[in-house]
């Protein structure tokens, strides 16, 4: 391993198998599709695939093709890149990959290097923006005479919505159009066309051949680790030295798929991220946490599956954009969104695309609430949420303070206004303000409504159902934030009303929050148990967004009390380890994990609020706030590699968990960099 970031060399004393299984590798193409895998090229998840297409509702993102078997021969002396054994058997086993030379990104793009004893290659991966489309790239850096480049590609139709759902797929066809393969499977599904690209390619049909592929990760999380993968033959190809080849995989029509050549599809991916780059604030393009622009990208996207709301963005002069929240299996969810919006496009430079999400989901807005998430191949939202609505206001409030555009908050107001008059008078899911103080209280039999919102079948693990503390801060911040829009639109009646409203919601928390007994804030008044005590991250927003609820002289008390309890190296615990019910291990099947998953397992994106905290307690230390962020360096290199996984063991060595790229883990990083940097 070298000492430049995202480069990884082989050992003089041989690669470790954890190294190559537990570090992976992500490409995106801008609508939610991906090309993953690890960088051992071994797939041990079942979301690891070289195309996962994102597809119009209601097919959503479906894994194609899954595996490369790649082999590099001069006359008999035939050497595959990846040791076939590691990949279709021995649960996961690794055997030493001794031709794998080097890996490393490029501007995010990864790259392999493979030394064999007859040629060293260099293999690349990209996916062009806006495309369903794979671009796996070979070129033959040295050799003595020609060799015989052979792939075989390894098929697999799943929909990732589920990765414990048998597969769709039933069968598959294979048809020939002059040097183009197509690939059928079920009548709903497009076809998979192959194209291999280079001077007199050949494609060799064997009658097609069946292989199981042992995925490790998933028989670790408690799903069906087998998968069946059928191959129709393989692509050959002669090469020298300093020639090229490429596989080209799409669901995209001949045309589209081949308007551009591999070198072409590369320089201008490369060109494009370059210019994202550029785009950046400054204290982040030259700062050890550069690669995380380039992962930010990964996360916007034209939600493919909605073609309505497209056309009607197109007719009012925008572009519909949202956040997909994590890979792999994580969709587009309002609450991510909206707390990512600051890291992911303001600090980024995307002004633009950031005022096409908020407007997007002024649109998707009913009866006062913006939806929670968008299931999987669906065009509609699911609303059970108490709080994403109320990140809305926080989000548009730093919109402007990077933007000042008063347009999109005179078209967004009417919205703003409902939202609040729908809380004020009750909505869904039991979410309405308490007359007698004024407190927002949410909650509603089987749902989780708050961010803490873990769910095994009927059992709610977190449920919160009361007046929770961060939601109630997010209450008091959006009626001030609205009432001072209103204020500049010259509507004082309105905003004078609004004041009010929050004056008695700020006297009933302060009143009813402040836990003496151990000096924080209770997580839940009014509960279905009475007041909850359990220490958690969420009272850290009642001092952290622009209004404050909590009164100045309870700030200190409060951070140094989640600092003490609750702060670790990559983000804060979700409970305190004394408490009841703390787990220090996220791990096992679903039930096990989600029993976990805020009951002690720490979040990466919490560490953004921690220094936002640190920094309203002590305005003049931002070297202190800073270290707080370097635990999360070294994770650039682990993982999905320049990226920030969604959550981490609450206990050291702190084991990534969770999805290996996380939309508010990255965003918030990179905000909270931005923050600390003189």
């Amino acid at each position: 391993m070298s000492d430049a970031p995202h480069v990884f060399r082989r050992p003089d004393s041989g690669w470790k198998a954890e190294d190559l299984l537990s570090r992976e590798w992500l490409v995106t193409n801008g609508l939610g599709g991906y090309a993953s895998g690890t960088i051992a090229g071994v797939h041990t998840r079942a979301y690891h695939g070289f195309l996962t297409a994102a597809l119009p509702a209601p097919l959503g993102r479906l894994l194609m093709l899954k595996q490369l078997s790649e082999q590099v021969r001069a006359g008999d002396d035939a050497h595959p890149l990846i040791d076939q054994a590691a990949i279709f058997g021995g649960k996961g086993a690794l055997p030493e990959p001794a031709h794998l030379k080097e890996f490393r990104l490029e501007t995010g793009l990864p790259v392999w290097r493979f030394d064999t004893p007859v040629a060293t290659l260099e293999r690349r991966v990209c996916m062009p923006h806006g495309q369903n489309t794979v671009y796996v790239a070979y070129r033959v850096i040295d050799a003595d005479g020609p060799v015989r480049l052979t792939v075989r590609p390894w098929i697999h139709f799943r929909s990732t919505d589920n990765p414990s759902r048998p597969d769709p797929a039933r069968g598959y066809s294979l048809r020939v159009f002059d040097n183009r393969y197509e690939i059928n499977a079920e009548p709903d599904f497009p076809a998979l066309r192959l194209l291999l690209r280079g001077d007199d390619p050949r494609f060799v049909v064997d009658g097609g051949m069946r292989r199981e592929v042992y995925l490790a990760i998933e028989a670790e999380r408690g799903y069906e680790p087998r998968r069946m993968l059928w191959s129709p033959g393989w692509f050959a190809i002669d090469l020298a030295r300093g020639q090229e080849a490429a596989l080209i995989a799409s669901s995209e029509p001949w045309n589209a798929m081949s308007a551009l050549s591999p070198d072409e599809a590369h320089r201008y991916e490369q060109d494009r991220r370059r210019r994202l780059l550029e785009l950046a604030d400054a204290r982040v393009r030259s700062s050890p946490v550069a690669s995380l622009v380039l992962a930010a990208d990964q996360f916007l996207v034209a939600p493919a599956g909605r073609v309505r709301d497209a056309i009607r963005a197109n007719a009012e002069g925008d572009q519909v954009r949202s956040v997909i929240a994590g890979y792999h299996w994580f969709g587009d969810w309002g609450r991510d969104t909206m707390i990512s919006l600051e890291g992911l496009t303001l600090v980024t430079g995307r002004h633009t695309e950031a005022g096409w999400i908020l407007r997007t989901f002024q649109h998707y807005v009913r009866d006062g609430l913006i939806p929670n998430m968008f299931p999987e191949g669906e065009e509609e939202g699911l609303y059970h949420t108490a709080d994403a609505t109320l990140w809305f206001f926080q989000a548009l409030d730093r919109y402007l303070a990077h933007t000042d555009d008063r347009g999109t908050l005179r078209r967004l107001l009417p919205t703003l206004v409902d939202i609040v008059g729908q809380h004020l008078a009750g909505t869904r899911f039991g979410i309405g303000v308490d007359r007698n103080d004024g407190l927002l209280r949410q909650g509603a039999e089987g749902y989780q409504l708050t961010w803490m919102d873990a769910k095994v079948e009927d059992w709610v693990v977190t449920p919160r159902r009361g007046k929770a503390v961060e939601i109630n801060a997010l209450w008091y911040n959006a009626l001030r934030l609205l009432a001072g829009w209103l204020r500049d639109e010259a509507r004082t009646e309105e905003a004078a009303a609004l004041e009010e409203h929050a004056a008695r919601a700020r006297r009933a928390f302060n009143a009813r929050f402040w836990y003496a007994q151990g000096g924080y804030l209770y997580d839940v008044v009014d509960g279905e148990r009475g007041d909850d005590t359990a220490c958690r991250p969420n009272q850290l927003f009642a001092f952290t967004l622009r209004h404050p609820v909590l009164a100045r002289e309870r700030w200190a008390p409060v951070l140094d009390v989640v600092r003490e309890r609750l702060l670790t190296p990559v983000g804060l615990r979700s409970l305190a380890p004394d408490q009841p019910g703390y787990k220090a291990r996220y791990f096992g099947d679903l039930r096990a994990r989600d029993a976990a998953y805020h009951q002690g397992t720490v979040w990466a994106w919490l560490i953004g609020p921690f220094v936002d905290a640190w920094l309203a307690v002590r305005p003049d230390d931002r070297d202190g706030a800073r270290r707080c962020l370097e635990g999360l360096l070294p994770h650039l290199d682990d993982a999905c590699i320049g990226s920030i996984s969604e959550i981490f063991d609450a206990e050291e060595p702190y084991a990534p968990r969770g999805c290996v790229s996380q939309a508010w883990s990255v965003a918030e990083m990179l905000r909270a960099w931005v923050r600390t940097q003189t």
